[in-house]
């Protein structure tokens, strides 16, 4: 035997590198082979339910690094619940109607018009479900545990049943009617928008006065005044039917050259500036807006009449304070005008075409009528001004193309009536974990008077509604509970293949239909319905879950979308808000903080960083960020992610290897009989402790990162590990000292590795191979509790206070290091003049205050002299030889006949218990 062999060094198969993105696909493979999550589902039945319900992704295309940053966190969220005393499973849902799928095959070479709706209808179906199966295989490469087997889909029939069931109730609560007022109208989605499908761009757009020339004043105005507007839509124009001005303004009649026009008086300068009015005059007294209601106007081209009204949206802050009023394109102008029993004129077509209700503009795109409409007008004299400016434009979100507001018939879910209740839901009843959730939800509800809820697509639920003989909407709880049966039993498609009698009850009759002929709605509706409904098809039909769902966590984006349509159609049906608190979270940007774009190619693919790093790697970066708000990824982040998890790792190998010979059940010591030190190293995991499990409880995931990281950094491999090789290594393996470290290392061992395992499964599982715990899986286990040990106050106190001495003592020895007094620590001697208090501390850590120290020699010295200052700390070489064993410099080192190159220390271990190898060395 060697004297090397007489150390525990530490030994341990757990390998320095991960080699995730080989190791991780086998333990998944091993997981779905022993049905891990099954395994904690029935652990947690009988528990208190926890339920993360999960907004369903868009069926459509791979993941992308948003989705990963999204579900992990659910992954995180849930695993932590089930392993923390609550029953939460999680199933997973997708999105899989809409247009872009239709949009999706028409890219691929279908041609719709070569068959039925029925037959398209199934194409979608059909690729729907692969994009499902896709990224469903995805996101379990994420590692995220759930239900895979079992999701649910707004395709599915018995969604949408439940779906028709929902739709029903909200028409027999008066909240669905139809009409025809403006909604945004998306030529290249030919159809209906929501608000929350809009964004915004900017566009260059024109910018024209036009004067409408009087033809009926009343007597109160020149028989040849003007009526002078600003509008920013020239293509709006065919479809002028009155001029809006403020009943509360007061407008003058401005003689410019022989023609007078009528502005109101507030705007009268500005005007002249923009319009080059260079000599004008003021003619007579001020009119009131109420003055010039029902006076009638020449439209600029048109034979036809203009009304001049009165409408409290008339504003003094741009323009002239008149406005042009098109009822079918403008929902200010639509509301005024019901007051005057105007047409809804929209004379465009699906595709944004004029119709020939617009003569001269038949057949034209919207946009190239602005040319045509402002020529006309010059050609009239009617045009006063014309330029161009760039503003905010609303778009279509898919196609990414400029939206307008078209009157056509559509279906509405009233807000209105709702609004009231949902508003003192969301202030009262519902936790916004983000700061400006709240406000973000109640604004966008306080100003939304009703939502759009049909859809001239196919790809879609369709609207359950029948037409009798004379037009008059058929929706009864007889036909709701009917079509939503077959639903459940053939699929939304039946609907489709089918006519409208044979969707019908048999033998059902209706006053609006005397001679039993029936029609059926062909629209479908908004996909946001769909998704906003699944809290009645998903929540109140699987039996694991539980209505109302305790979180709905998605991206802020979804304040407009599914947290709204949800709550709408809560509210609407139960009076409640369909979850008990909301998580958004921000976008993910490059690392310059840019929006991801694959026309920049600043793009970071989930699947690319797996098949690199590893999931875990992904999963540990996304408790490295703030996910409340906008976040930053690259490869270069993604490296110092990487270093993070190779430092955990190591601290864990460390941890692993001084625990080889250690058995949890016969040399683990009580906490009381553990020395001050280590019974310290126990407070300080019992706090890190405590705040993790706050942090996951308030879903604070940096704090959880930063907690463990700085614990295994700072409390364990700066100094408790540090020193703990000159006691695991060269005490006896049964000593005392060693029993009580590895008491502490295997508590920080297996705590550490609970704790990580919401966030570093796989990671964590190969740890757990190595510990000797009764569950199965680390994914079994419950987290650590916090403990409450006695004195603690005072221990704490004591060794807070003596780390803050080490560090001074750190400062120091670095810079003995600089002036070449010493190489290593454990060649310092330290002289130490401590006042009395530092003293008596110094004195109250025992003989192995040097050992905490890693010094091999030091004196204290009490030193009444030192006036403000607590101590000093002198350094010089130690005295005396290296000891071949602990490496520690000793004088005695040469001086034991029996071991002349062994400390006294040492020297004691060997001869009495390892004494062949000195036999050995001497051979």
């Amino acid at each position: 035997m060697k004297i090397k062999e007489t150390l525990n060094l530490g030994k341990t198969k757990f390998p320095m590198r991960g080699n995730l993105p080989v190791k991780e696909v086998e333990r998944q493979a091993e997981w779905e082979q022993e049905a891990v999550y099954a395994k904690r589902q029935e652990k947690n039945k009988d528990k208190t339910p926890w339920i993360l319900h999960d907004g369903p992704p868009y069926a459509n295309g791979n993941i992308h690094i948003g989705h990963a940053m999204n579900k992990i966190t659910k992954d995180i969220i849930i695993r932590s619940k089930s392993m923390s005393g609550y029953r939460s499973p999680y199933v997973p849902g997708w999105d899989t109607h809409g247009l872009p799928i239709e949009q999706a095959l028409t890219n691929s070479g279908v041609d719709r018009k070569s068959m039925t709706l029925a037959e398209f209808r199934k194409l979608c179906e059909e690729y729907a479900w692969k994009q499902v199966n896709g990224q469903r295989e995805d996101f379990k490469r994420l590692g995220v545990a759930g239900d895979w087997e079992n999701p649910y889909l707004t395709l599915a029939p018995e969604f949408e049943a439940q779906q028709i069931r929902l739709f029903g109730q909200m028409y027999a609560n008066g909240l669905i009617y139809k009409g025809a007022k403006p909604v945004y109208w998306s030529p290249s989605s030919e159809s209906t928008l929501a608000e929350a499908e809009i964004e915004y761009h900017d566009v260059e757009s024109p910018s024209i006065y036009v004067a409408f020339k009087a033809k009926d004043t009343k007597g109160k105005l020149p028989e040849n005044a003007e009526f002078v507007i600003w509008t920013t839509t020239p293509w709006t124009i065919p479809a002028n039917l009155a001029i809006a001005v403020n009943p509360d303004f007061e407008y003058s009649i401005v003689a410019v050259d022989d023609r007078k026009f009528v502005v109101a008086t507030d705007l009268v300068k500005s005007l002249a500036a923009k319009l080059d009015w260079s000599d004008y005059t003021i003619e007579g007294e001020p009119l009131k807006g109420t003055d010039l209601e029902y006076m009638v106007a020449e439209h600029p081209y048109y034979d036809r009449e203009s009304l001049v009204i009165v409408g409290d949206h008339v504003t003094a802050e741009s323009g002239t304070g008149l406005v042009h009023t098109a009822p079918g394109h403008g929902e200010d102008d639509y509301f005024a005008s019901m007051n005057y029993d105007l047409d809804v004129l929209s004379p465009l077509d699906d595709q944004g075409r004029f119709t020939d209700e617009a003569p001269g503009f038949e057949g034209v795109f919207y946009q190239d009528g602005n040319k045509i409409s402002i020529e006309k007008m010059e050609a009239n004299g009617r045009l006063l001004k014309l330029s161009y400016f760039t503003h905010s434009y609303p778009h279509d979100w898919r196609t990414k193309k400029p939206v307008i507001y078209r009157a056509t018939p559509q279906w509405f879910c009233s807000v209105e009536k709702i609004r009231d209740n949902t508003l003192d839901i969301i202030d009262n009843d519902v936790k916004w974990w983000h700061p400006s959730g709240q406000t973000r939800i109640h604004n966008m509800i306080r100003d939304r008077k009703d939502w759009v809820i049909s859809r001239q697509r196919v790809w879609g639920v369709p609207l359950p509604i029948f037409y009798g003989e004379n037009g008059e909407p058929i929706v009864t709880p007889e036909t709701i509970d009917h079509v939503a049966n077959l639903f459940d039993e053939f699929g939304s498609n039946v609907w489709f293949e089918r006519e409208a009698k044979d969707l019908l009850p048999e033998g059902f009759t209706h006053p609006a239909s005397p001679n039993g002929e029936f029609t059926k709605e062909m629209d479908i509706m908004d996909v946001w319905f769909d998704s906003g409904s699944s809290h009645h098809g998903v929540l109140r039909t699987r039996p694991e879950l539980q209505f109302p769902a305790d979180m709905y966590l998605e991206g802020s984006d979804q304040y407009r979308g599914w947290f709204h349509s949800s709550l709408l159609t809560s509210v609407a049906v139960n009076g409640e808000a369909p979850y008990k608190s909301v998580l958004s979270q921000g976008f993910v940007n490059d690392g310059d903080g840019r929006k991801m774009s694959k026309s920049i190619g600043n793009t970071v693919s989930p699947n690319d960083v797996i098949k690199q790093r590893g999931a875990d790697i992904l999963r540990l970066w996304v408790t490295s960020v703030d996910t409340y708000y906008d976040v930053r990824i690259s490869d270069d982040i993604l490296g110092q992610v990487a270093e993070n998890y190779r430092r955990i790792r190591n601290t864990v190998r460390f941890l692993l290897g001084n625990l080889f010979d250690y058995d949890v059940k016969t040399n683990a010591v009580a906490y009381e009989n553990l020395d001050s030190i280590d019974q310290y190293m126990m407070n300080r995991l019992n706090e890190m402790v405590r705040n993790v499990r706050h942090a996951y409880d308030t879903f604070d995931f940096m704090t959880i990162n930063h907690e463990i990281t700085n614990f295994l950094t700072q409390d364990m491999s700066n100094f408790y590990l540090d020193y703990a090789k000159d006691v695991v290594y060269i005490e006896l393996p049964d000593s005392p000292k060693r029993r009580n470290m590895q008491t502490v290392m295997y508590e920080v061992a297996k705590a550490v590795t609970i704790l990580l395992t919401p966030i570093l499964p796989h990671t964590t599982e190969e740890i757990w191979t190595y510990l000797q715990e009764e569950e199965e899986y680390a994914q079994l286990a419950e987290f650590p509790e916090v403990v409450e040990y006695a004195n603690t106050d005072e221990l704490n106190t004591k060794w807070s206070a003596f780390m803050d001495f080490r560090s001074d003592v750190n400062k120091a020895l670095e810079k003995a290091r600089e002036e070449k007094v010493i190489g290593k620590s454990l060649e310092a001697r330290l002289h130490i003049h401590a006042n009395a208090e530092t003293k008596a501390l110094l004195d109250s850590v025992g003989e192995d205050l040097a050992t905490y120290l890693m010094v091999s020699q030091l004196d204290v010295h009490q030193d009444d002299t030192l006036g403000e200052a607590a101590y000093n700390i002198e350094i010089e070489h130690a005295h005396g030889a290296t000891c071949e064993r602990c490496r520690a410099v000793k004088e005695e080192v040469g001086t034991i006949e029996a071991a002349p190159h062994l400390c006294a220390r040492c020297a004691n271990i060997v001869v009495n218990y390892y004494p062949e190898a000195l036999v050995e060395e001497e051979a």
